[in-house]
């Protein structure tokens, strides 16, 4: 009887020169637990020397490094890396590069941010929590979300298929909130990677429609859903739990 295969998964994980990547060490501590039911063969990185690399060799984990180069004269590198990893699925946890050449099907980010309003080129890293900052103190907003989207050939634009409200204190800094999503991103992020990994959520990477999610599944969760690690409901108890969590 042959061993059962898991998915082979690619994370890419910019990081910095001095730290990240702790998103990437969630998800391969998911691995080991059974959470992520998966096996990461490489993690993807700008930076040699960085902090997702210096992660990836105490997690012994391959690293790849991302060629930084103009355009024009490495023309592609997510593909060369998807012929060398031969990889399922490609995560996008902290990649602040536009992604071309991956299947859509298969690939997939989270963004520290609600989507689709407040996404797109230049949404990433601090900026974002403090542009959300600035949103909410305009009245624009009443609260940041963790979104989990697949990715197409533009920035932050694949359907989304999970969405976590994450509340906005009146004496938040960037810091503070950045804090705040970077703890639902760690609570959530590889459950819900797991529904795609299993086949639970996927899509044809065209049409937005074809999503198809669990029966039960909650894809748009309130803030008082937070603290709520279950990600579906059962038939008899999901209208009465998702009503009290909106409105206790």
């Amino acid at each position: 009887m042959s061993a059962i295969t898991k998915p082979r998964v690619v994370v890419f994980a910019s990081g910095t020169l001095t730290g990240g990547g702790s998103g990437f060490e969630k998800l391969v501590e998911a691995t080991q637990t059974g959470v992520l039911d998966a096996e990461i063969v490489a993690v993807v990185s700008q930076y040699v020397d960085g902090g997702v690399f210096q992660r990836a060799a105490r997690l012994r984990i391959t690293p790849s490094l991302f060629p930084r180069t103009s355009p024009g004269y490495y023309r592609d590198p997510y593909r060369d890396i998807a012929r060398t990893y031969r990889a399922d699925y490609y995560f996008l946890s902290g990649w602040a590069l536009q992604v071309r050449g991956l299947d859509p099907r298969t690939t997939i980010n989270i963004h520290p941010a609600p989507l689709p309003r407040f996404g797109g080129k230049g949404w990433y890293g601090h900026r974002v929590h403090e542009r959300m900052l600035a949103a909410y103190r305009s009245g624009e907003i009443g609260h940041s979300a963790v979104s989990m989207h697949f990715v197409d050939a533009e920035y932050d634009h694949g359907p989304i298929f999970f969405q976590q409200e994450v509340e906005i204190k009146d004496n938040d800094t960037p810091e503070t909130l950045a804090a705040r999503v970077n703890v639902v991103e760690h609570r959530f992020q590889a459950a819900v990677s797991n529904l795609v990994v299993t086949g639970q959520i996927a899509w044809d990477g065209v049409h937005s429609q074809s999503l198809r999610i669990p029966s039960g599944y909650v894809r748009h969760r309130p803030a008082t859903m937070v603290d709520d690690e279950r990600l579906t409901f059962s038939s008899a108890t999901h209208i009465g739990d998702i009503f009290n969590m909106f409105f206790r």
